[in-house]
């Protein structure tokens, strides 16, 4: 059982990392991460909307009738979006500023909704919580990382603090829209070199 849980963890951490292998959940993915601060707050919120939602999801799975079963996933995936949301507006209110719309619409991401229907449904608490715990680690790593490379070197900076010289000129392109999408080929061109060896 150890094994499976464990199998269950680790797999959204590279096997099937939402952003990168599943190509999932991209719309926070461009939007948010032009900095590491955005992509890490990001990350944490989805990833206990995610955590809770398949543990809930996966508790009642034998209740709810399969006929209204995505409504109900909705509902209970709203119903911690809105915990995470007012819990951010409370405690990080300027991250909250900083996210803006793309909190409230963690109910709609389809790594949420897709691990509720795929995997907690059909799965006991347990590994409902492995996977949700993996799957949102890796989409925070992957936010993170995504929002470093464009930070770096789209302001020249990490988490606020300068990396280059002062005669850096910044690459502007890198925290525009385009310059999200170039950043996510360039990372899926990576990691699809590193899985091949």
């Amino acid at each position: 059982m150890a094994q499976s849980i464990v199998k269950e963890f680790t797999k959204g951490l590279w096997a099937e990392v939402p952003p990168f292998r599943l190509v999932l959940g991209l719309c926070p993915v461009l939007a948010v991460t032009k900095s590491v601060e955005n992509g890490i707050g990001m990350g944490i919120a989805t990833t206990f909307v995610l955590v809770c939602s398949n543990f809930l999801v996966s508790l009642l799975r034998d209740i709810i009738p399969a006929k209204v079963r995505i409504a109900c996933f909705i509902v209970i995936i709203a119903t911690f979006v809105t915990v995470v949301e007012l819990m951010m507006q409370a405690y990080t209110y300027p991250l909250f500023l900083k996210l803006g719309i793309f909190i409230p619409l963690i109910v709609v991401n389809c790594i949420v909704l897709g691990r509720a229907e795929a995997f907690a449904s059909k799965n006991p608490p347990h590994m409902a919580i492995a996977d949700g715990l993996g799957m949102g680690i890796g989409f925070t790593l992957s936010l993170g990382a995504l929002g470093a490379v464009r930070e770096c070197l789209g302001d020249g900076t990490i988490l606020g603090n300068p990396v280059f010289g002062p005669d850096f000129q910044p690459f502007t392109f890198m925290v525009e829209a385009p310059g999200a999408f170039v950043c996510l080929g360039l990372l899926l061109c990576l990691m699809n070199l590193i899985g091949k060896k």
